[in-house]
């Protein structure tokens, strides 16, 4: 048995940006994750401690948000292997990082980066 869990538009303030405005003045940011697991033990025992925690994987998603990077695929790319890294258990993974309000010359709601297995 899998179980999936998600965490949909985690909001951030961060300065990660390719243009020297992006890095002083910065912009909000949006990450969403979906990963799957075999978590039958919390399934059945109750125990926070059999699955994987949801607030743990916000604080990891946290910790690499405010490590400014240049690049999208970057900021995705950290927070998808130290997913990886600190949860084996995880069999699919799905980073999603959104910049809202992108620099470009016209009207966008965001841009987005999607790194899955």
């Amino acid at each position: 048995m899998k179980t999936k869990i998600e965490l949909h538009h985690m909001h951030f303030y961060a300065y990660h940006g390719v243009m020297p405005h992006e890095k002083l003045v910065g912009n909000e940011f949006e990450v969403s994750i979906s990963l799957e697991a075999d978590l039958l033990a919390a399934c059945v025992s109750d125990d926070v401690n059999d699955t994987i925690n949801y607030a743990a994987l916000f604080d990891l998603v946290k910790r690499e948000m405010q490590t400014p990077s240049r690049l999208l695929e970057h900021v995705a790319g950290r927070i998808f292997r130290r997913m990886r890294a600190e949860y084996p258990q995880i069999s699919f993974l799905e980073v999603r990082v959104s910049k809202k309000h992108p620099p470009v010359k016209g009207e966008m709601e965001k841009a987005e980066i999607i790194i899955h297995t």
